[in-house]
């Protein structure tokens, strides 16, 4: 059975008071004020997302996620990362690869801000801030070149974060 999508109860959404960001690996309890919070301050504050973070810092795309944006952001949890062969992490964040870091956080992010409701029950391709498109199959949960949405909507003051449990690569 594919895991299925949580979305964010409709007045929590109507109020963009807070959203629900997963502390840990099983925690997804951990209220954020996101609506007043940009994407990298609300992925710092889930405490879920530490080696996006770095790699976001290493590839210096912390300004530009700190931005007006708005933009979409499929963002992997320090688990899915985890999952990437051996080496695979830090090698990236080497200095001589930051261009290839780059590309591979840019392939996680959409202009725009597309909440799951807006992608509900279609097959699409979006166009990645990386200049390449991604697949999304939103007909049965919502799966993102593979790697499933496992938390949705997290709304933040320059976008929207959905969560999914694995590293995409261009």
């Amino acid at each position: 059975m594919k895991p299925t999508l949580k979305i964010i109860g409709a007045s929590l959404l109507a109020s963009v008071a807070f959203a629900t960001v997963p502390a840990t690996a099983g925690d997804h309890s951990k209220p954020v004020h996101a609506a007043t919070v940009d994407i990298v301050d609300t992925a710092v504050s889930a405490g879920a997302f530490n080696t996006l973070v770095a790699a976001v810092q290493a590839a210096d795309l912390v300004d530009t996620l700190k931005s007006d944006g708005p933009f979409t952001v499929f963002a992997p949890t320090d688990e899915a990362f985890a999952k990437l062969p051996a080496g695979t992490v830090e090698n990236l964040l080497k200095p001589e690869n930051k261009a290839q870091l780059v590309a591979v956080l840019t392939y996680h992010v959409v202009p725009g801000k597309v909440a799951s409701g807006d992608l509900a029950g279609k097959r699409l391709e979006a166009k990645t801030v990386q200049g390449t498109t991604v697949d999304i199959d939103a007909t049965d949960g919502v799966r993102v070149d593979g790697a499933n949405v496992v938390q949705a909507d997290i709304m933040t003051s320059n976008g929207i974060i959905h969560v999914i449990d694995q590293v995409i690569l261009p």
